[in-house]
């Protein structure tokens, strides 16, 4: 009788919790697979959206939910009942955290769909996804901090370090505030680049020597996608101590510029002509249509040096019109002119002349 009355009390209740937690799981398979069903069938994109981001936040209340019910059926151990409920409180407490994060994705991604990065002209739509991106994690930050401080405030032994710490808060503040400056330093750049936006997503920028576009921005770095691949990974407070050239601050259009040295002896306007006919039958969609032209910008001892200022829509078509420039320009002085390369010239004087004869 006793042993059977051990397997009761020790053995029905988990196994009970377990058939809740298996009835929730269950109940949140049918739910979302009605629910995905009728949002594919709508023509909202919100639906879609919160079927997504709230399926795995969704599983674990309803599990929650399951083994709630079955912990009101369950015959628990008056020795184990106050800390299976402690353990529920923590659990609903992280659930209604996943559910709040979920909630901030949601409402970021319904926001981004909004905004199209690709187009020409999207100055106002990397301003805001900036902003978007860098107060979204900070909106998780302080929800899994608040998380976490309410799961630990549950146990009694925590409340009262946190009274007395509470009670020395001058002391711990300044001792926080020398521990943790680059942290704070950081989360207030992190803040500084969402309100002044030095840079946005997507912006082109010249930094460590490196030409590249922004293509990520954290609560703590910054990654620079290069131009070959590779990605540059800068913490974020370097774009508020370091200078940095940015690109497409305020425009995504460009000048782009290449130099050519040539002899004296040069005929400009047939190179000018040159350089028109390759903007307008060579260039394509490289060329913006604003500006192409060519000046003799230094008259140097030995040679003249050239400028050809070409115009683009942005920094890559830029390089890539640059190079188409560079290569005509200097194909059409060999073909058409190659006196005017470069050359070193060596004139013989009266005193040379008569020893040669």
């Amino acid at each position: 009788m006793d042993l059977h009355l051990a397997a009761t009390t020790w053995l029905v209740p988990p196994l009970v919790l377990l058939a809740g937690a298996v009835a929730g799981l269950i109940a949140h398979k049918v739910l979302h697979a009605v629910g995905k069903r009728a949002a594919s069938s709508t023509p909202f994109a919100i639906d879609n959206l919160l079927m997504t981001h709230f399926r795995l936040p969704a599983r674990l209340v309803l599990i929650l939910l399951g083994m709630l019910v079955a912990r009101q059926l369950a015959p628990l151990p008056q020795g184990i009942r106050v800390d299976v409920d402690h353990a529920f409180t923590i659990c609903w407490i992280g659930a209604l955290a996943w559910v709040v994060i979920a909630a901030v994705d949601l409402g970021e991604s319904l926001l981004l769909s909004r905004f199209d990065l690709d187009k020409r002209d999207n100055l106002r739509a990397r301003q805001i996804v900036t902003k978007l991106k860098v107060f979204k994690r900070i909106a998780v930050v302080i929800i899994i901090i608040l998380a976490l401080a309410g799961a630990l405030m549950t146990f009694q032994s925590v409340r009262a370090v946190g009274a007395s710490l509470l009670a020395s808060a001058g002391v711990a503040g300044i001792v926080l505030g020398f521990s943790a400056q680059k942290t704070i330093a950081t989360i207030f750049a992190g803040v500084q680049i969402a309100l002044t936006q030095p840079i946005r997503i997507d912006d082109v920028v010249v930094v460590e020597g490196e030409w590249g576009r922004i293509e990520e921005i954290t609560f703590t770095y910054v990654v620079v996608a290069i131009w070959d691949q590779r990605r540059l990974i800068l913490p974020i407070t370097y774009f508020i101590d370091h200078p940095f050239q940015n690109w497409t601050r305020t425009r995504a259009d460009i000048l782009g510029t290449v130099f050519l040295y040539t002899d004296y002896t040069v005929e400009l306007e047939g190179l000018r002509a040159e350089l028109t006919r390759i903007v307008h039958e060579e260039a394509g969609d490289l060329w913006d249509g604003r500006l192409a032209i060519l000046q003799v910008t230094d008259a140097r001892e030995r040679d003249l040096e050239l400028r050809a200022l070409v115009s683009a829509s942005d920094g890559s078509k830029a390089w890539d019109l640059r190079c188409l420039v560079r290569e005509r320009l200097i194909e059409y002085l060999r073909r058409e002119q190659p006196e005017a390369l470069p050359r070193v010239r060596i004139e013989e004087g009266p005193l040379e002349r008569e020893k040669s004869t």
